[in-house]
């Protein structure tokens, strides 16, 4: 029989908030599993000194776009994947607004092939709500299910008829899986480039309205009290929709959310220079909706933090404001990212961080990951806490460049992630 390799991560500070734990403990990695937790003593595995460093859950993030297929030059699965596991991500669950949209079984079969053949990170997938992405006819919700989709979104673009939309969560209730919206009401979001207020009308460029967000965040609450099913509201950027989300969870709805890290470090104070990097949707809002998504963290009220990891090429960047494409890279430095923006101001405690970045967001997509205990798969992140770095775009993974962090300089690096059992990322 072959010989099962064995790994000891010891002296960390294991960060395990679904179990609870927070303190000093070794890890016994054994095949691809957890096989103990606390003092080991292990003579025959590799040993990994984790002292000064915090051991937690692989990290999952429910909001990634890897281009794949159709966008092949502005990232691929093997690529993202490989961004994914040096950001300390050991999960990713990938967006179907790809060409063509990922809106039946092959689609979601295609994916997860390619998630395998790369070898990274674990590469889920939703599937598009309608067909098309087009907002008027439902997808193969049945089918992409029995093909391992862990839900439904028409992320871009939010399902504007609300008929549809209730037929969808009726379907996704069925199916016991869970409906993720983009919230924006093209009405009023119309062609809007950036937040509709004073620095729109003074840039002179046209912007989405906050209701944009906060009246389809409203309708769907309705929709879900009537079917019970659950809903997942994507990267909230409003402190209307902050407002929403709690009353909704204040009255037992099962409503989730997560916040992107640009929504919790930027304002549109960024885009008086027209840098397309800061263009984004939903758009980076005001100081006082910042504010309001960090007390919504700070609550408890937010589920994940998501990247919304969105590569594209610098040639489209370049293009004039209006023309731009949307969104921002930012996959292999976002934990730092979340340290400056909550860590550092004690908005949070490492171990709320984590919670929101393992087994929370496995709970919204109904997955066994995130956790830590004996018997659990060994998906696990080294993090060095107090590691300085400078975000450096040249050097990303991603095919891409479109970040605008580039230069910065935060605190929390990514030192091994394991995948599996696998060492799949190592900063040395």
């Amino acid at each position: 029989m072959p010989m099962v390799e064995k790994t000891l991560i010891k002296n960390g500070r294991l960060i395990d908030p679904a179990n609870k734990v927070d303190g000093k403990a070794d890890v016994l990695i054994v095949g691809d599993k957890i096989a103990s937790v606390g003092v080991v003593d292990a003579p025959d595995a590799q040993v990994i000194d984790a002292a000064g460093k915090l051991v937690v859950p692989g990290l999952i993030d429910l909001h990634v776009h890897f281009r794949e297929p159709g966008d092949e030059e502005e990232e691929t699965i093997a690529s993202g994947s490989a961004a994914a596991v040096a950001g300390g991500y050991t999960s990713v669950v990938c967006m179907p607004n790809t060409d063509p949209p990922i809106d039946e079984a092959t689609g979601v079969e295609f994916i997860h092939r390619m998630g395998r053949q790369a070898r990274k990170t674990f590469v889920y997938v939703m599937g598009a709500v309608t067909k098309n992405r087009q907002g008027v006819e439902l997808s193969e919700m049945g089918l992409m299910a029995q093909a391992g989709a862990v839900g439904y979104t028409d992320d871009g673009d939010g399902v504007q008829d609300a008929a549809v939309m209730l037929r969808a969560l009726k379907y996704a209730g069925m199916l016991d899986r869970v409906v993720a919206q983009h919230c924006q009401d093209q009405s009023l979001g119309g062609r809007g480039v950036m937040n509709a207020g004073y620095n729109s009308t003074i840039l002179g460029l046209p912007g989405i309205d906050p209701l944009a967000e906060e009246m389809m965040l409203w309708r769907d609450v309705q929709l879900v009290r009537k079917t019970g099913s659950r809903y997942h509201a994507q990267h909230i950027s409003t402190a209307g929709g902050v407002k929403i989300i709690r009353e909704a969870k204040q009255m037992g709805l099962p409503v989730t959310c997560e916040v992107s890290p640009h929504h919790l470090l930027l304002t549109d104070d960024a885009i008086v220079e027209y840098d397309t990097n800061y263009k984004v949707n939903p758009p980076l809002r005001t100081r006082a909706d910042v504010e309001a998504l960090r007390q919504a963290i700070r609550e408890g009220l937010v589920d994940a933090l998501a990247t919304d990891h969105a590569p594209h090429l610098q040639s489209e960047k370049e293009l004039e404001f209006l023309t731009a494409p949307f969104g921002i890279a930012s996959l292999e430095c976002a934990l730092g990212l979340y340290v400056k923006a909550l860590i550092e101001p004690r908005v949070v405690d490492w171990p709320a961080l984590i919670s929101m970045l393992t087994y929370r967001p496995a709970r919204v997509i109904d997955v066994p990951k995130g956790t830590l205990g004996p018997g659990d798969r060994a998906d696990v992140t080294i993090i060095d806490p107090g590691a300085e770095y400078v975000i450096d775009a040249d050097a990303f993974f991603s095919k891409s460049r479109n970040c605008p962090y580039h230069g910065w300089r935060v605190k929390g690096r990514v030192e091994k992630t394991f995948v599996a059992g696998e060492l799949r990322f190592s900063a040395d």
